[in-house]
């Protein structure tokens, strides 16, 4: 088993501590008729979607293989290790995609534009918890990745608590509509985001005790397919959906370059 110090257990642990805690500023910032509004949704998505994807297919899978090789050589083996695990990534959060019933699904949630409810009481409460699921695995990913240093695991918290702001948003409107309390409200999209760092503690439980270089580079790249897989089915289409197809376009282009220039200084 790789040494892992207790300095990087706990860096791991606050990193997705912050990623899970957008959905807690999505609630927030739902105060705010501006951050409702469909071009900032739009933008923010789609920003979130340029990073994911940079990170993905230039950090994470290129960092994976080198990792691999280093175990089983340069060749076959080790490409084909790395691609089982990217596409074993996608398998994993398309199975719990298609557990989720879909009127409760966020991923086809028709997001709420403009301050405009459109679910009740209880829908918003079954998005909250639907939410909790999904991000279940996001924070197991966001801790494999802040393992391997936060020039690796910074972007991804970025990223995530960026795609978390809006799904925040979709959870407090409703219920504060519903309820006219917003701690109730608050309190329902803070827990959907508490998923993450519960994830967290499981990949701790569970993967730690059996930690390899080999086993951090197969994590490492079925992270990849997680976050292709999320930036493909919920965060471009869900962008798409607020009718600002040149803001989310564009946006995308911003957090791939962003994250271009940060790797270049």
């Amino acid at each position: 088993m790789e040494d892992i110090s207790s300095s990087s257990l706990f860096t791991a642990l606050l990193l997705t501590l912050l990623a899970g805690m957008g959905t807690g500023i999505g609630a927030l910032m739902s105060l705010l008729p501006q951050a409702r509004s469909s071009r900032f949704l739009a933008g923010a998505l789609g920003f979130s979607a340029g990073v994911m994807l940079y990170v993905s297919f230039l950090d994470l899978m290129p960092q994976a293989l080198a990792e691999l090789e280093g175990v089983f050589g340069v060749g076959r083996q080790s490409h084909l290790y790395a691609v089982l695990a990217f596409f074993g990534g996608i398998a994993l959060i398309a199975l719990i995609d298609f557990l989720v019933p879909e009127k409760d699904n966020p991923h086809e949630y028709s997001h709420v534009e403009d301050g405009k409810p459109v679910r009740s009481k209880k829908a918003g409460v079954m998005l909250a918890l639907a939410i909790g699921i999904h991000n279940f695995p996001e924070g197991m990913a966001t801790f494999v990745s802040a393992l391997d240093g936060a020039s690796v695991a910074v972007p991804i918290v970025i990223a995530i608590l960026l795609h978390n702001i809006p799904e925040g948003i979709a959870v407090m409107v409703p219920v504060y509509n519903a309820t006219g309390s917003r701690r109730k409200a608050l309190m329902w999209s803070v827990l959907s985001g508490l998923a993450e760092p519960l994830g967290a503690l499981a990949g701790m439980a569970f993967l730690l005790s059996l930690w390899t270089p080999a086993l951090n580079a197969v994590l490492l790249a079925s992270v990849a397919g997680v976050m292709v897989y999320i930036s493909l089915d919920e965060l471009l289409p869900s962008a798409e959906s607020h009718g600002h197809h040149h803001i989310s376009i564009s946006f995308v282009i911003i957090g791939m370059a962003l994250m271009a220039v940060s790797v270049l200084l």
